[in-house]
C-alpha cells in the first residue's frame, strides 16, 4: 500500500493491505472478509487441524514488523467500488454492478490499483454478516406467534415467492414444507435451495453479461433434485436431505425455522414458492481460510432470488416475473448506520422495481445492562455510543473494554465514529493501565499498525468527507500480533479514546464497535483464545441506534421483537433511530417463544420454540408476500406505508413511532384490507356537491 493514504480507499483496506501474506493468512481465519485462493496447499498454512499454535504474551520486546515486504497477491478480498458514474469501463475481477455500484473480487495488492483508476470514487471493504444465534425457550406446546391472516372477502391471489437468506441449512423434507400430489406421495414447496457452500452440484446457471455464469461457486439444489430424493427417501429408508446434502444441517436449524414461520404449511403464507439461499458459515478454521462469508455473498443472494423469479415466471405468472417477498434474518454492524453502506444502497436500488420487498431482523443488541445476576448478554448489547462536543477546545473520553480475566482476545477490534463534515475532531488513544496517549491525530492524519510494547497493534485514521454521505470518519482498530506459529491477543481492559473539537459547529457525534460472535479458538499459555466482541463500559454506551446498519437501509421493512405474552418489547430488541434520525424499526412482530419447524431433528421432534427478531423479521415478510400476491404492482416503498399505516400502539402508548417498537404491533388483517384499498378508486366527479 502507498505510503501517502488515499481518500478513496476505507480505512480497513489500507491496514489489511498494509500487512504481508503471512498476517493475512491468519487474518483470513478470524474473518469473514478475507479469502486465501484454493492453490495455497494446506500444509503451509500457519494452523493444522483447526488446532492454534499461539504462544502466551511476553514481557520481552517483540520486533514491529517491517513494512518492506512485497504487496500480498495472493489474500484475496471483495470490495464494493463506488464509481462516478454507471459508464465506467469494468473494474477488473468485476462480478456484478448495480448502477454505480460494483462489487469485485481481487487479491489485497489491488486496491491500491483499482482505487486508482479514473471513475473511481471509493473502494470499501465487504461487511462482516453477524448472525446472532436466537434463545432456544417456551414449550412448543404453546406457540406465542400472531396468526395469519384471513383472506379479504373476494380477494384474488396469485403466485408470489418467499426467498429466505439464511444459515444452518433448509430441511425441505420438513412436514411444514411437503404438498401431496394427484399421482401420491408429496413434494416439497422449496422450488431452489442455493447452497453457497455446496460441492454436490453445479452451481446457478444464469447468465449474466458476455454470456458467463454470474455465481460460479456453491450447489444449486432444485425442485426435481429435492423431490427425487423424496421419492428415493421413501424406497430406501434414508433421510431425503441425506440423499440431497447440504453443506450445513444443523439440527434445530434457524433458516428452516424462519422459513417455517414466512411460508410454512403452519406460517403466514402457506401457497408460496420458497427460494432459499444458504449462507456458508465454515465450521473449521481451515474452511473458514478458503470461502467468503460476508456481505458480498448477500449480494449474490439477492441478485439469485430475482433470478429465479424471473425463470419461475416465464411458467407460473404468463411471462411476468413473479413477486418476490425476501427475509434477511442476519445482519451488518459497519458504516454509518445511515443508510449509505454500498449493500443499503445495493438493496435500494434492487426495491425501485415494483413486486420486490426485503424484511430484515432489526438485531439482538438491545441488552445494555444485566437482567438477572451473572447475565452477560448486555456485551453484545453495548455496541453505540453518542454525544456532543459543544465548542472548540472542549472534549469527551470514551471507554471501550476488551476482555480479560483468563481469556485473550485474538480477534481485530474496531470502532467507527461518524460527525458532520462541519465539524472537525482530533482523537487521541490511551492503552489499558497506561498513562501515555497515542496521538493526537487530526483530520486527514493517520497511524497504521504501530505496534505497542503489549505487542498490540493499533491503527487510527481521521478521514474527513466521506464520498457517500459527505460526513467525517474516525476509525480506530486494535489488532493482535499474527505470525505463523506466534498468535498474541489484544491487551485486555479499558482503552480509552480521547476526542476534541478543533473546529466546531455542529459537535454531534456517533460511534459503533463491530462485533465479534463469541467463539474459543485455543489456548494462549494458560489463557483461553476467543473471537469476541468488545465492548463500550456502562458509563459511555447509549442505549439506542443499536439497530443494525443493514436494517437502516429506507426501503427496507425493519423489524423489532414483540413479547406477544407480555405485550411489550424483548430486551434484546435493538432500538433506533438511525444516525440521520430516521424512524428504524419500522414494525413490531412476535419474535419470542415462536414454534416453528425444527430442521433435521426427525420425525419425532419436528417443532422448535425460538426468540429473537429473526423470528419476528419472517412473520412480517410472510405478511409483504400475501400482500404482494394481491397486488403484485406494489413497491417496497409502498408496502412499508401500508405496514406502518395500519399498524397497533402497544399498550399504553401513542401512534408516535418509538425507538424500540417502530410505528407499533403489525395488524395482519388491516395489512391485506389496506392493499386492496390502495389500488381502487372512486370517480365522484358527477356526485353533486353540497
Amino acid at each position: 500500500m502507498a505510503k501517502t493514504p488515499s481518500g478513496k480507499i476505507h480505512p480497513k483496506l489500507r491496514m489489511v493491505g498494509n500487512a504481508n501474506f503471512e498476517v493475512n493468512q491468519i487474518r483470513a481465519e478470524l474473518s469473514s472478509t478475507l479469502c486465501l485462493p484454493a492453490s495455497v496447499p494446506t500444509s503451509s498454512q500457519c494452523r493444522g487441524e483447526g488446532a492454534v499454535p499461539i504462544a502466551p504474551n511476553s514481557s520481552a520486546p517483540i520486533v514491529a514488523v517491517t513494512r518492506n515486504w512485497e504487496p500480498d497477491k495472493r489474500t484475496l478480498v471483495n470490495v464494493f467500488v463506488d464509481l462516478r458514474n454507471p459508464s465506467v469501463p469494468a473494474i477488473p475481477g468485476e462480478k456484478h454492478r448495480k448502477g454505480s455500484i460494483a462489487l469485485a473480487e481481487i487479491a489485497v495488492a489491488d486496491v491500491q490499483k483499482i482505487a486508482a483508476r479514473k471513475g473511481v470514487a471509493m473502494v470499501s471493504p465487504s461487511e462482516s454478516l453477524k448472525f446472532s444465534e436466537p434463545v432456544q425457550s417456551g414449550d412448543v406446546a404453546e406457540n406465542n406467534a400472531q396468526k395469519a391472516p384471513a383472506l379479504p372477502k373476494g380477494a384474488r391471489q396469485g403466485p408470489v415467492l418467499v426467498g429466505i437468506v439464511d444459515v444452518q441449512g433448509f430441511d425441505f423434507a420438513h412436514e411444514d414444507f411437503l404438498a401431496p400430489l394427484q399421482a401420491g406421495g408429496k413434494a416439497t414447496r422449496f422450488v431452489r435451495i442455493w447452497d453457497q457452500g455446496g460441492r454436490s452440484r453445479k452451481p446457478p446457471q444464469y447468465l449474466g453479461k458476455g454470456g458467463k455464469p454470474r455465481f460460479d461457486y456453491g450447489s444449486e439444489i432444485r425442485a426435481d433434485h429435492m423431490n427425487k430424493a423424496l421419492a428415493d427417501s421413501a424406497a430406501t429408508k434414508l433421510p431425503a436431505v441425506d440423499l440431497e446434502p447440504q453443506s450445513q444441517t444443523i439440527p434445530g436449524s434457524h433458516g428452516t425455522h424462519v422459513a417455517s414461520i414466512a411460508a410454512g404449511n403452519s406460517g403466514v403464507c402457506p401457497y408460496a414458492f420458497i427460494a432459499g439461499v444458504l449462507i456458508a458459515l465454515p465450521a473449521s478454521d481451515l474452511d473458514r481460510r478458503k470461502s467468503f462469508y460476508d456481505s458480498s455473498r448477500l449480494v449474490d443472494a439477492i441478485e439469485y432470488l430475482i433470478d429465479v423469479a424471473e425463470e419461475l415466471g416465464k411458467t407460473e405468472n404468463n411471462g411476468s416475473p413473479l413477486p418476490i417477498s425476501i427475509n434477511v434474518s442476519l445482519g451488518t454492524n459497519g458504516d454509518a448506520h445511515d443508510g449509505s453502506s454500498p449493500l443499503c444502497r445495493w438493496i435500494e436500488n434492487s426495491l425501485s422495481i415494483s413486486g420486490r420487498c426485503v424484511t430484515v431482523a432489526g438485531g439482538n443488541a438491545g441488552q445494555s445492562a444485566p437482567l438477572t445476576a451473572g447475565d452477560l448478554g448486555f456485551v453484545m448489547g453495548r455496541i453505540h455510543t453518542a454525544g456532543k462536543i459543544a465548542s472548540r477546545g472542549l472534549e469527551t473520553r470514551l471507554e471501550w473494554t476488551v476482555i480479560g480475566n483468563g481469556r485473550s482476545d485474538i480477534s481485530e477490534n474496531e470502532l467507527e465514529i461518524w460527525y458532520s463534515g462541519q465539524d472537525r475532531f482530533r482523537v487521541w488513544l490511551q492503552p489499558p493501565d497506561s498513562s501515555e496517549w497515542i496521538g493526537p491525530v487530526d483530520e486527514r492524519q493517520y497511524i497504521e499498525n504501530r505496534q505497542l510494547p503489549d505487542s498490540t497493534f493499533v491503527s487510527i485514521y481521521n478521514e474527513i468527507y466521506h464520498p457517500v454521505n459527505g460526513c467525517n470518519q474516525i476509525a480506530i482498530y486494535l489488532s493482535p500480533y499474527l505470525k505463523r506459529g506466534q498468535v498474541i491477543g489484544v491487551a485486555s481492559g479499558i482503552w480509552t479514546v480521547r476526542l476534541e473539537g478543533t473546529d466546531i459547529r455542529d459537535g454531534r457525534f456517533h460511534g459503533w464497535i463491530e462485533r465479534d460472535d463469541p467463539a474459543p479458538v485455543g489456548k494462549i499459555g494458560t489463557r483461553e483464545a476467543w473471537r469476541f466482541p468488545s465492548f463500550f463500559s456502562e458509563r459511555t454506551n447509549v442505549p439506542v441506534s443499536q439497530i443494525s446498519s443493514l436494517a437502516c437501509s429506507p426501503r427496507v421493512i425493519s423489524v423489532a421483537n414483540l413479547d406477544l405474552r407480555k405485550s411489550r418489547i424483548h430486551a434484546t430488541s435493538s432500538q433506533g433511530p438511525t444516525r440521520d434520525g430516521r424512524l428504524k424499526p419500522d414494525i413490531a412482530a412476535a419474535g419470542t417463544d415462536i414454534v416453528a419447524a425444527k430442521g433435521f431433528s426427525g420425525a419425532s421432534n419436528e417443532w422448535i420454540a425460538l426468540t429473537g427478531t429473526s423470528m419476528a423479521s419472517p412473520y412480517v415478510a410472510g405478511i409483504a408476500a400475501t400482500m404482494l400476491s394481491l397486488s403484485p404492482q406494489l413497491n417496497a416503498a409502498q408496502i412499508g406505508s401500508i405496514i406502518q399505516r395500519t399498524a397497533r400502539p402497544l399498550p399504553g402508548k401513542t401512534f408516535d413511532w418509538a425507538n424500540d417498537a417502530g410505528f407499533g404491533v403489525i395488524d395482519p388483517q388491516a395489512c391485506l384490507d389496506e392493499t386492496l384499498k390502495a389500488s381502487r378508486r372512486q370517480d365522484i366527479t358527477d356526485i353533486p356537491t353540497s
